[in-house]
């Protein structure tokens, strides 16, 4: 399995499971209720297979089936999910993607159709990014 040692100090490894699905957090202690609303905290998921799976219906994991990272900075509001051939890839890709997020590099802004201008610009502190 691969490691997030070198996560950046702004993300946390909020779950991993023995089966390899991973979420990151971004900031938890400021997406506590009162600084931020909790339902706005940037999360990434490493998941074999899409995330997105209905549930009750079962599905059979095959070692080759594609690993995934998905960046959600809301329910309903996220980055298109990226497919790799093998978890550590796909780590690779998660660590690099939540560095560039935690030091201002990612444009979050273009994954809203409606943005929120006091958020984002709260949010654009928290990760040094200009808008």
């Amino acid at each position: 399995m691969s490691s997030f040692d070198s996560l950046h100090d702004a993300w946390e490894v909020w779950s991993d499971e023995e089966d390899g699905r991973t979420v990151l957090a971004f900031r938890p202690d400021v997406f506590n209720t009162q600084d931020f609303p909790p339902v706005c905290l940037p999360t990434l998921y490493l998941t074999q297979g899409r995330r997105n799976r209905r549930p009750g219906i079962e599905h059979q994991l095959r070692p080759d089936d594609p690993w995934f990272i998905t960046l959600y900075l809301e329910p309903d509001v996220s980055r298109k999910a990226e497919p790799f051939d093998t978890r550590a890839a796909a780590v690779d890709a998660a660590l690099s993607l939540t560095t560039r997020f935690a030091t201002g590099d990612y444009d979050y802004r273009s994954l809203y159709q409606v943005p929120r201008e006091n958020y984002l610009d709260k949010l654009d502190e928290l990760t040094g990014r200009e808008a």
